[in-house]
């Protein structure tokens, strides 16, 4: 993938977290981009009180990367960063 490429998806992906991100910020807390590499593992950090909560894998799964998925398909994987 070239940096072209990266960044349109990494686009994509931000505005896919756009429709997310409000719930997020309702309970406490946020989600950033890490990092997208070169096998399309999109690396994510979760912010605030997502950070912590219990639920984080829950959330990243049934929200967060299934708004990605849906969104960009490209993306191989997604993981969570500390």
């Amino acid at each position: 993938m070239d940096s072209t490429e990266k960044h349109k998806l990494l686009d994509r992906v931000e505005a896919s977290l756009g429709s997310i991100r409000d719930y997020l910020k309702a309970d406490g807390g946020d989600v950033e981009i890490h990092d997208l590499l070169p096998d399309y593992t999109l690396e994510l950090r979760l912010l605030g009180a997502c950070a912590c909560c219990e639920m984080s894998d829950m959330t990243m799964k049934a929200g967060v990367e299934r708004a990605i998925r849906s969104a960009v398909p490209e993306i191989e994987k997604v993981v969570t960063v500390h």
